[in-house]
């Protein structure tokens, strides 16, 4: 009988053998392809050339898209997400580099195309066929992680009840200790609550079954309990992680980091730090300069015709917060009439307003007034995607009144972003409408990738550019 723990011992030649098995299923999958459209598997040097390049950039983007993290405490259809669309973006590469250095002639198409849907069919086929093995082992106790709880509190309730809802992960809880069972309850999702043991070394010794981990679910203000526990199991070789109650501190994008040797967790951190910046910086970057270039007639026929319908600049110019709070300068098509307004104040545009013209009200609902920010973008001022810069005075309004509403500007500004593509733009009459927009920032801020701005880009042109609240 395969004994418990077994995959989990051998996880590195695990993850080993799943990189070999992608890359040969890429592989495959071209060889295929090429067999099924040229009937033989005399490859020129430019496929091969094709294949080796496609397995280079299978290993560094799904290390990028974390694919070989363990998949114990992720969901099904969520790591099947993260394989498609990790995929898709070597195929993209692909395709991209094939336009880039005009080499796209020399393929043919339809080798392509087959080679992309067999190359995703390989790959899914293979990790679900994984995914059910190492579950169906789980489900019988075969590669599972025993786990002690030591904390019976609200935050070792929510462990626990979220393990016991998804026991496929291969965590399961055996005990939950606490040093004071007086005012906790007698069980928690059916595992009853138990003093902890005097001689925890001693119970880790003489327990049936061998304890893998030890969670500690405490408060940040339990070191010296801490510490003690630390002690009494300093001869053993248990896994030991203290989990950190950060739900109940409302942070967002939190982390551990290291401080000159020091572990530090970051309460509200930016993502754009180190590679990540240069990441955002090159998506920024290249993907405005292919806009502007592609949108280059449209932009100077909206131009002219601003200039012609009513008086004024072409632009409208504001000020407003960027990236860490700074003031920067953004551009628009403007779609206003002329007119003075109080110093310091700025009177959101509402519908049926007067102060907007005929051609203003069609850029506004078409989002077209937005198109001169793609300046900004390569000016290093704004992102593609982001969340939407406000005006100065709305800034001082709601930041006392809104919580965590500054933290908007740990990333800069864009020209679409999560909040937009569900539907949380234009005026914002109500708090509750702004509250819900910056819920919806702060989220893209927490969980930012590449991969969900591309999400973002693509949903803002079935979503972004028409939308009811646009005026």
């Amino acid at each position: 009988m395969l004994r418990r723990g077994l995959l989990k011992e051998y996880s590195k030649p695990l993850a080993i053998l799943l990189h070999v098995l992608d890359i040969a299923a890429i592989i495959a999958a071209g060889l295929a392809a090429f067999y099924y459209r040229f009937g033989n598997l005399d490859l020129p040097g430019r496929y091969v050339d094709a294949l080796g390049i496609a397995a280079v950039f299978t290993l560094a983007v799904f290390s990028f898209f974390h694919v070989y993290e363990s998949i114990r405490a992720k969901k099904f259809w969520e790591h099947m997400g993260t394989l498609i669309r990790a995929v898709t973006v070597v195929l993209m590469l692909l395709a991209g580099l094939a336009f880039l250095t005009k080499s796209g002639e020399h393929f043919s198409r339809s080798w392509f195309m087959s080679w992309a849907v067999l190359s995703v069919v390989l790959l899914l086929t293979f990790r679900c066929s994984l995914l059910v093995l190492l579950r169906t082992m789980r489900s019988f106790r075969l590669n599972e992680r025993r786990v002690i709880i030591i904390g019976a509190g609200d935050l070792g309730a929510a462990l626990a009840e979220t393990l016991q809802q998804a026991l496929w992960t291969g965590f399961r809880i055996v005990a939950i200790f606490d040093d004071e069972i007086s005012d906790k309850p007698a069980s928690i999702q059916g595992i009853p609550v138990q003093q902890t043991p005097e001689n925890l070394s001693d119970y880790l010794l003489t327990v049936k079954d061998p304890i893998d981990e030890i969670w500690l679910a405490m408060p940040l203000s339990a070191e010296e309990k801490v510490k003690q526990l630390l002690h009494k199991v300093r001869h053993h070789t248990i896994a030991i992680r203290f989990v950190l109650d950060t739900f109940g501190l409302g942070l967002f994008n939190h982390s551990i980091s290291n401080l000159a040797g020091f572990p530090a967790l970051n309460l509200n951190a930016s993502p754009m730090v180190g590679v990540n910046r240069w990441l955002k910086a090159c998506e920024d970057r290249i993907f405005a300069a292919i806009i502007l270039i592609i949108i280059s007639p449209l932009f100077l026929m909206i131009a002219l015709l601003v200039k012609l319908s009513s008086k004024g600049p072409v632009f409208f110019k504001q000020l407003r917060h960027g990236w860490d709070g700074k003031v920067i300068k953004i551009y628009k098509f403007r779609t206003m009439y002329i007119h003075n307004e109080a110093p310091g104040q700025v009177t959101q545009a509402k519908l049926e307003d007067r102060r907007i013209t005929k051609l203003g009200k069609f850029l506004r609902k078409t989002s077209l007034d937005e198109l001169p920010q793609f300046i900004n973008v390569l000016q290093g001022r704004m992102s593609i995607v982001g969340p939407r810069p406000h005006a100065l005075s709305h800034n001082e309004f709601y930041k006392d009144s809104i919580k965590a509403y500054m933290q908007r500007h740990k990333v800069k500004p864009g020209i679409t972003g999560w909040a937009q593509v569900n539907g949380w733009r234009g005026e914002t009459e109500t708090l509750d409408k702004m509250e819900k927009r910056v819920e919806f920032d702060l989220f893209y801020i927490d969980h930012w990738s590449l991969a969900f701005d591309c999400k973002i880009i693509l949903l803002t042109f079935f979503r972004g550019f028409f939308n009811k609240n646009a005026y």
